[in-house]
């Protein structure tokens, strides 16, 4: 079974993936990782963190996938020497340059080819192959056709991961310019400003500062804006052609969504029988664009610009139970967000089941006061029986 590869943009978010199913977690420092504006890492967490997954079975890889200039080799070959030292299982990787240097001066440690090489043939792959690398993340341009002949025609000598779910780059993953133009913020530096999100209308030649808006929806026209990747239809097919690992997108995601969409993806790669209204409810309880599957199925299709498919449902996440800890048969609990005595929740698990959960309808927080109300940074006592280590208790909205 290939890998289940997590995002971690944060120390919590990767002990989270680990008991959420993740088989292996990636995640940056606080340099030379293209989300500059994740948490990311400082050398003592990643540590912690990699002593954490390798207790566990699991494995860590850092990114240094930024694109450097001439005078940052050296930083960089410092910054890798540090993730070396404290046990890093591999680098991701995306310029010549860097994965050429890792692979001389770290001759121990994997090189993972990031998608923002964007790979699209077997002679690209084979060449990373010659060159040392151990795996490649394939551009998710590819149709699965094209990643089956691929599969084919690289015979087993590198290792291919797949993005399976999460958000799309509007170019070639990381090779639009608009962020650079339009707000001097280096896409290939980790600093996109994500400008294809932004909410544009039109404006006259001869009428400046008169704005024309133009609609996709209520909301207003996105023109640019990716649907977000869902491609657990094709888990089956991805499996039988021997790619190696399926990795989520996310490091800028909360720990909610990292629990949520790892979870599903983890029953459908254990071969639970999901249907897909199942599997489409559980996709709405995070934050997403709508879900596409893509250049996978060979052609994108009107139904991929839809704004106006409508009926998902969005979760208020109120409160997470991010405290393991328990005091006789009470479990301690972080509120976030306000909840009230008496209301029936939506309890996932990591073992992946979703299922209602009663509140009380008075709560005992940790120093003895009882409250109809809880709100943020109050700790509150629950049963433990019921609401094991990292469950997540969620409030459904339908929009």
């Amino acid at each position: 079974m290939p890998e289940l590869l997590a995002p971690a943009g944060s120390l919590e978010n990767l002990y989270w993936a680990c008991a959420y199913g993740a088989d292996a977690v990636y995640f940056g420092l606080q340099k030379f990782s293209l989300r500059s504006f994740a948490g990311n890492f400082t050398a003592d967490e990643a540590e912690e963190g990699l002593a954490h997954l390798h207790s566990l079975g699991k494995r860590g890889y850092a990114t240094l996938n930024i694109y450097p200039f001439s005078d940052e080799y050296d930083d960089l070959r410092n910054t890798a020497g540090i993730l070396s030292e404290i046990g890093v299982d591999a680098f991701i990787a995306s310029d010549p340059g860097v994965i050429s240097m890792l692979i001389k001066d770290f001759p121990g440690i994997s090189v993972h080819v990031s998608t923002q090489a964007n790979t699209v043939s077997s002679q690209s792959a084979l060449f990373y192959k010659e060159l040392g690398a151990s795996r490649v993340n394939l551009a998710r341009e590819l149709s699965l056709e094209q990643i089956r002949q691929l599969q084919n025609n690289i015979g087993g000598a590198i290792e291919t991961e797949v993005f399976v779910h999460g958000s799309v780059c509007f170019s070639y993953s990381g090779r639009c310019a608009i962020s650079d133009y339009l707000s001097a913020r280096g896409a290939n530096r980790g600093e996109c400003a994500q400008s294809c999100r932004w909410k544009y209308a039109l404006v006259e030649e001869q009428r400046p500062g008169e704005f024309f808006p133009v609609f996709e929806d209520e909301r207003g026209c996105y023109i640019m804006n990716s649907k977000d990747i869902a491609l657990y239809r094709f888990i089956p097919q991805l499996v039988d052609i021997g790619v190696s690992s399926f990795k989520i997108e996310g490091r800028m995601k909360s720990l909610h969504y990292v629990a949520s969409i790892l979870s599903l993806y983890r029953r459908i790669m254990d071969g639970h029988n999901l249907s897909a209204e199942e599997i489409l409810r559980n996709l709405s309880r995070v934050s997403n664009r709508e879900y596409t599957e893509g250049f996978i199925k060979g052609r994108i299709e009107p139904d991929d610009y839809r704004r106006d498919v409508g009926g998902y449902m969005y979760t208020s996440l109120f409160m997470l139970n991010t405290l393991p800890e328990t005091v006789g048969s009470m479990r301690k609990c972080a509120v976030k967000g306000t909840i009230r005595g008496g209301e029936t929740l939506e309890l996932l698990t990591p073992d992946g089941l979703v299922k209602p959960y009663q509140l009380p309808d008075r709560f005992i927080t940790d120093d003895g006061a009882e409250l109809d109300v809880a709100q943020n940074c109050h700790i509150i006592m629950l049963p433990e029986n019921g609401l094991p280590d990292y469950s997540i208790l969620r409030r459904i909205n339908i929009d």
